[in-house]
């Protein structure tokens, strides 16, 4: 019995002499990291509405009736000197793996130079208006808690109005037209990826053709969603389109910095 005291009491002892020392290796060691926090996807269908602003160059050949192509190439700020409106815009709507896709832009420019002599005409007015809608829909190939990866196909239509004024000299009140519209397929693929639940990345790369023999849309960008209504992209797009006919040639290459504001709900 003496035995079984004196051996409860040496434990204890040897317990309360360990005890600091452990107490102080407990403390020096690192808290486990917490595990991320995925992305809550919401039931339902979800909608988001983009209006956005795509700082683009255009470079390329243009083509009109029997006068040779013109290659040309204009930065943005030479296009923000003539421009005189500009919309654009894109929209989806998901439920589940299945979506809606569409984007619209629209841009009127006009310029109005005087020629070298006066002769011919006192000064020549040009004015451009270019609309480009895409509408289409997608399927989740891949469909996890912080991101998606899509495959798209829809149908992109193109609608070009140019116009050539001549005012004064012998060409006085003369006035040319161009008007021309067609319509191309394209499919690609279209994702995004949550790096946390406010950071994000997102890109998509779509081709095709039709009435145009080629007509391709790529880009990439980082975005930030402040809650659940708001989310801000940067980024970069380049988008072409080769389309002939009629002695008309539009072969041309737009390609810019992007910065859009995203509204979910």
């Amino acid at each position: 019995m003496m035995r079984a005291k004196g051996a409860t009491v040496y434990a204890a002892v040897a317990l309360a002499a360990m005890l600091p020392a452990y107490l102080s290796e407990a403390a020096d060691m690192e808290p486990p990291a917490p595990a991320p926090t995925p992305v809550q996807t919401p039931s339902g269908w979800t909608y988001t509405i983009t209006p956005y602003l795509f700082a683009a160059g255009i470079s390329g050949n243009v083509g009109v009736g029997r006068l040779p192509e013109v290659h040309f190439n204009a930065d943005f700020g030479d296009i923000l000197q003539n421009l005189d409106f500009g919309a654009m815009v894109t929209g989806e709507a998901r439920y589940d793996r299945y979506s809606v896709i569409g984007d619209l832009i629209y841009v009127k420019v006009s310029n109005d130079k005087g020629t070298p002599r006066g002769i011919i005409a006192n000064s020549v007015e040009a004015t451009s208006k270019t609309f480009t809608g895409f509408l289409g829909g997608g399927y989740a190939l891949v469909d996890a808690p912080n991101g998606h990866l899509d495959i798209v196909g829809g149908a992109r239509v193109w609608s070009l109005d140019n116009t050539i004024s001549f005012n004064g000299g012998f060409l006085d009140g003369a006035r040319a037209d161009s008007t021309k519209t067609w319509v191309d397929a394209l499919a690609g693929l279209k994702g995004n990826y949550f790096f946390t639940p406010q950071l994000y990345a997102t890109g998509w790369g779509l081709v095709g053709g039709g009435g145009a023999d080629i007509d391709w849309d790529v880009g990439a960008a980082l975005g930030y969603k402040f809650n659940k209504t708001i989310s801000t992209e940067l980024g970069y797009r380049a988008m072409g389109v080769d389309y002939r006919s009629d002695n008309f040639v539009f072969d041309v290459v737009l390609q810019g910095p992007i910065l859009g504001l995203s509204i979910h709900f």
